[in-house]
């Protein structure tokens, strides 16, 4: 009997991973991983467009672990305008990606972590809204549905069927149309930052 549990705990060990803030030292792995994951085209697109020169919002680039502590996963949200409301005031929301996973660990609920996780931490944080490009099939599990995201536009080309929304405050994005801009922190300026 106590061949059976150490088995079956060796079994569950080896998929074992932590969710965790990224660090300046998850760069290289994290990029590499994103290389793998999307191909060489995956500065081209539109959501790129809008991350380029940015830095993830305040507490929203987040990884995951094996217990090596080697990156398995990533998901990062920005800070970006949602277009305007009827009052023709900016919505603040959060545009989410990439999220990827290594092959290797793919079908180990990795993915799912990160987007509960993301969305939680965003939530906890007081956004009112995330958007997406991405499968709806996977992502309407979530909450994300295209929607809410009807009247909004990326800056580049986009299927407008993957174009989806979460609001994570009822009726954030009513009324809401135009073009998503980028308004997170510049990347120059985050590197000036001083840290006390």
């Amino acid at each position: 009997m106590a061949a059976v549990l150490d088995s079956v705990r060796a079994f569950f060990a080896q998929n074992a991973f932590t969710i965790d803030m990224e660090n300046a030292g998850d760069v290289v792995a994290r990029e590499n991983l994103l290389d793998r994951s999307m191909g060489p085209n995956r500065r081209r697109k539109s959501s790129e467009a809008l991350r380029r020169g940015r830095v993830p919002a305040e507490g929203l680039a987040l990884v995951a672990r094996d217990a090596d502590g080697h990156v398995i996963g990533t998901v990062r949200l920005w800070n970006v305008e949602a277009g305007v409301a009827r009052d023709g005031l900016a919505i603040d929301a959060l545009l989410l990606g990439p999220l990827a996973v290594d092959g290797g660990h793919e079908g180990k609920g990795i993915g799912a972590a990160l987007m509960r996780a993301a969305i939680g931490e965003a939530k906890t944080r007081g956004h009112g809204a995330i958007l997406l490009v991405g499968d709806a099939p996977y992502y309407e599990r979530f909450g994300f549905f295209a929607e809410k995201a009807r009247h909004l536009v990326m800056p580049g080309p986009f299927e407008r069927h993957r174009f989806l929304a979460l609001e994570l405050k009822d009726g954030w994005l009513d009324g809401a149309a135009g073009l998503l801009v980028a308004s997170g922190r510049k990347l120059s300026q985050a590197s000036f930052r001083r840290v006390a």
